[in-house]
C-alpha cells in the first residue's frame, strides 16, 4: 500500500485541502513502513490533489476532514478515503491503519 496523509508540523492536517506537505508512506505486505516521502502539492483546486495523489500511486489517504466532493474524487482515482482521523505523526496512523486499531471519528469538513 501507498498511504497519503495531509501533515502540518509533523502531525496529520485536519483538512487536507490545506495541507502544505503530504507524508506519502510505502507499507509491505504485512502493513510494516518500508519508505516515506514527503511531497509538496500542486495548489488546491477541485479535483487536483486526487489526481496528483493518484501519479504519485497513492491507495489509501488519511484525513481528519473531507467532503463528500473529494471523497468521490478520490474513489474515482481508485484512492479509499478513511476520515476522522486523530492529529497523530503519519507513521502512528498508518501503523494503527495496518493493525486495525485506527479508530475514525467524525469527518469534520462539512462541505
Amino acid at each position: 500500500m501507498k498511504i497519503a496523509i495531509p501533515i502540518a508540523d509533523e502531525k496529520l492536517s485536519m483538512h487536507f485541502g490545506h495541507a502544505g506537505t503530504f507524508a506519502i508512506i510505502d507499507t509491505d505486505v504485512d502493513g510494516n513502513i518500508v519508505k516515506r516521502s514527503d511531497e509538496t502539492p500542486p495548489p488546491h483546486e477541485p479535483g487536483v490533489l486526487p489526481a496528483w495523489l493518484n501519479k504519485l500511486g497513492a491507495t489509501h489517504i488519511i484525513a481528519g476532514g473531507m467532503g463528500a466532493r473529494a471523497q468521490n474524487l478520490f474513489a474515482a482515482n481508485n484512492i479509499h478515503v478513511i476520515v476522522g482521523a486523530p492529529s497523530n505523526t503519519p507513521e502512528e496512523l498508518v501503523s494503527m491503519f495496518c493493525s486495525g486499531t485506527l479508530v475514525s471519528g467524525d469527518n469534520i469538513c462539512d462541505h
